[in-house]
């Protein structure tokens, strides 16, 4: 075998797809100390206090009117109606029921605002804390995330991303750290069984003379690129070896509490998540969409919304009953908001200047509502909330800090450049 036979696919920002991850850990190998080597332990808080993240993302732009900021009676609210919460006099849409009784555990942002309402920069921006750039890749920051935690030693991937595209990989960071992307939860990681007749010894042989065989290879100038596919090929005969391979299986879960998740990408991918952080992994993304209804909005949320609805209120249940929701901190958020004015096709465009965000769980203070909107919600009226902001706010959470500069190319680049920590929703 060849060095050409381990090919990894991966994007520009270093997406690794699932398939090449696992089929070149199958292939080639190394020695685990050299991952370790790569990644330096720069998070201690996170790893001390055992913390992981669950993002919730909402492809596309759900509309603030139709989710968590509804204007009943007034020309921009439209149809939508309002029903009360669990926090009393705060009512959110009429299509969020289950989450309505939630909301005294979770703090709302009614305020958060962006200039960017194109979806793939936005979806970016709000991945990364940055606008794309033509010469830098930033990561996303589940990949920060990754890093911090020191979880790049584990048997299971440090940053997974279920039933979507996390819009941004590792970029300038090790491939380590990438996104290790799940389309079905449903079904367990293909490519995950060892070929028949190979056994777990004669893998590893095969690992170690990889390893030799990428020595040269290093020594003519590679050096930097044999580490990060090493470093992947070691993640990923560790995961195919691993006993924690079964977490992916949601078939180990009861029928009845499945569910209650919903039978759907984004319902199993919830309970998904929280199998995988339950377990260690630092930051799991889960995708739901299209939220982009600039026909039939009304329709469209409903339907959306109700998918939702039932996932994201049963993972907060479930991570509560299970002791689990102090140590983790949950996102909902899309990447801007919809416009006060309903077009002609019964729907709502893109707009940036004002947008809800949810966050749950470890640090946060429950049953708190930041930021205001006018009376029709065309503009915020206290409290804006910036992208920056929210991320200084997560960083914060997460023990870490938003300014430390993260070296590459010879320059060093901010983890979060500019904002402030949102105090108003921190425990």
């Amino acid at each position: 075998m060849s060095l050409n036979d381990v090919q990894l696919t991966m994007n520009p920002d270093g997406l690794v797809s699932r398939r090449s991850f696992l089929g070149a850990g199958m292939l080639a190998g190394l020695s685990g100390l050299s991952l370790r080597e790569r990644l330096r332990a720069a998070g201690p808080e996170l790893r001390k206090r055992d913390l992981s993240v669950i993002l919730l993302f909402m492809q596309g732009a759900p509309s603030q009117f139709e989710t968590f900021d509804p204007k009943p009676g007034t020309p921009t609210g439209g149809p939508t109606k309002g029903i009360s919460t669990s926090i009393p006099g705060v009512q959110i849409a009429e299509y969020w029921p289950k989450m309505a009784a939630m909301m005294n555990r979770v703090a709302l942002i009614r305020s958060l605002n962006s200039r960017d309402v194109n979806h793939p920069s936005a979806q970016y921006l709000l991945r990364t804390g940055y606008k794309i750039s033509g010469s830098v890749k930033y990561p996303h920051f589940g990949s920060i995330v990754a890093q911090e935690s020191g979880g790049t030693g584990s048997d299971l991937p440090p940053f997974v991303a279920i039933a979507g595209n996390p819009a941004a990989g590792s970029g300038y960071l090790s491939k380590s750290v990438a996104p290790f992307v799940i389309t079905d939860p449903t079904r367990p990681p293909v490519n995950t069984q060892l070929p028949a007749g190979m056994t777990k010894e004669a893998l590893q042989r095969r690992l170690r003379l990889t390893a030799k065989l990428e020595q040269d290879f290093a020594a003519a100038g590679a050096k930097s690129l044999v580490k990060d596919h090493q470093a992947i090929n070691d993640a990923a005969a560790r995961l195919v070896l691993s006993p924690k391979l079964k977490e992916f299986d949601l078939s180990e879960e009861k029928d009845s509490l499945r569910d209650r998740y919903g039978r759907n990408s984004f319902g199993q991918g919830c309970l998904l998540a929280r199998r995988l952080t339950e377990v260690g992994v630092p930051f799991v993304e889960v995708s739901h969409g299209n939220w982009d209804t600039h026909r039939e909005n009304f329709e469209g949320h409903e339907r959306l919304s109700s998918v939702v609805d039932a996932g994201f209120s049963t993972l907060l249940e479930d991570l509560k009953q299970r002791g689990r929701l102090n140590k983790t901190l949950v996102i909902w958020t899309g990447e801007f908001g919809r416009t006060p004015t309903i077009n002609g096709n019964n729907g709502r465009d893109h707009y940036g200047r004002a947008f809800n965000g949810i966050l749950a769980g470890a640090g946060i203070k429950p049953g708190v509502v930041v930021g205001k909107t006018d009376s029709q919600g065309r503009e915020i009226a206290e409290r804006p909330v910036s992208v920056q902001d929210l991320f200084c706010t997560l960083c914060e959470v997460l023990g870490i800090n938003p300014r430390q500069k993260i070296e590459t190319d010879g320059r060093g680049i901010r983890i979060v450049d500019g904002g402030e920590a949102v105090k108003e929703v921190l425990a």
